[in-house]
């Protein structure tokens, strides 16, 4: 997989992880910034680094597993693993001016 395909791959990944939403904040995890990487091999195997809007997040379990079902059902990624980090820390700031506009913070 050369890096045209990763850059293409990665952009479909994105899609989907932002069709993902936070059950407590009505934005996708995406534009909340909680995907801090992704990283493609050229297998095509996926590791996504993501954390939480904090460590006690109700979702802690079901929007990790929820990316990792998700990307791993796309049909050219070959398997998907989902790491939750909790460095940097994740403050509002990390969200993207949409998310902001959206939840009225500006």
């Amino acid at each position: 997989m050369d890096q045209s395909e990763k850059k293409n791959l990665e952009e479909h990944i994105v899609l989907v992880i932002k069709t993902i939403y936070d059950p407590e904040i009505p934005v996708d995890i995406y534009e909340l910034g909680l995907i801090y990487e992704i990283k493609i091999d050229d297998e095509a195997n996926v590791e996504i680094e993501m954390t939480l809007t904090s460590p006690n997040c109700p979702a802690a379990e079901t929007l990790p597993a929820e990316v990792e079902t998700k990307v791993k059902g796309m049909e050219l990624v070959k398997n998907c693993k989902v790491e939750i980090v909790f460095e940097p820390t994740w403050d509002r700031h990390m969200m993207s001016e949409e998310a902001q506009i959206e939840l009225g913070m500006i």
